[in-house]
């Protein structure tokens, strides 16, 4: 079984290792000690807080069929006089979509300013890290 180091779980949950710890200490979050006194998380219990987290979204996400939503922050914003292209930054995750300059506008979007990336596809494309 795979085990994970606290900053790696950090990382992989998109929160930083301080909440990890408090988790921990919490009880929200099992962890072991490694024989040099380093917390680890199992694998299928990492897999467990990551659901519980998912299953934590607001009722405004509960509106919206996508699932896969990235909070973040707005990095640039690329357009002509139809279409743009916008990037989010998302804990360690870039996201770019293209959407209608029209849409752009309309949303207020430029480098800096707080943003959501709902992610619905029909295919996804799964990678062992």
């Amino acid at each position: 079984m795979h085990q994970f180091r606290i900053g790696e779980a950090a990382q992989i949950l998109g929160v930083s290792v301080d909440t990890v710890r408090r988790w921990a200490d919490q009880g929200k979050v099992k962890t072991r000690r490694t024989r040099g006194g380093q917390r680890e998380i199992a694998g299928p219990e990492l897999a467990r807080l990551a659901l519980g987290l998912g299953e934590t979204l607001d009722d405004e996400t509960r509106a919206v069929s996508a699932r896969n939503r990235f909070n973040g922050l707005v990095t640039r914003v690329l357009r002509d006089t139809v279409m743009a292209q916008v990037e989010i930054q998302a804990g360690p995750h870039r996201v770019v979509s293209l959407i209608s300059a029209e849409a752009v506008d309309a949303l207020g979007l430029e480098p800096g300013v707080r943003a959501v990336a709902s992610i619905k596809a029909t295919a996804v494309i799964v990678e062992r890290a």
